[in-house]
């Protein structure tokens, strides 16, 4: 292939309430870009996907997803303070934890998908 992939924009599952879902995404660091009829792009840096308005529990509980961010300990705190399990229902996390494949904070996400969120490679 000469075409080379610049990005990669996956569909996530809502679950049962859009609008508690994209105030949850808005507490991890997600900012709306835009929404149009069940669909919403969110950013947070250069990490972009797409909500979608579906509630289907046997994919979303079989769903995992990989966020990067600048500094995983810094962000386990600042998430660790909002107390999200007990601001949004079905949502647990947790803290930093060593893997054999590396560190990473796990959140189950309102729709019941599980995102795996570690330290990005150092950019020097």
């Amino acid at each position: 292939m000469k075409a080379r992939g610049q990005a990669l924009y996956p569909f996530v599952p809502s679950g049962p309430d859009f609008d508690a879902a994209l105030a949850f995404f808005a507490d991890l660091g997600f900012e709306t870009a835009w929404r149009h009829e069940g669909l919403a792009g969110l950013r947070f840096g250069e990490a972009f996907f797409m909500l979608q308005a579906i509630d289907v529990p046997e994919w979303q509980s079989n769903q995992m997803l990989t966020l990067e961010v600048s500094d995983l300990d810094l962000y386990w705190r600042e998430i660790d303070a909002l107390d999200l399990p007990a601001k949004h229902r079905g949502v647990r996390t947790k803290p930093p934890t060593d893997f054999p494949w590396g560190r990473e904070v796990h959140i189950i996400d309102p729709a019941g998908v599980c995102w795996h969120v570690r330290q990005g490679a150092s950019d020097g």
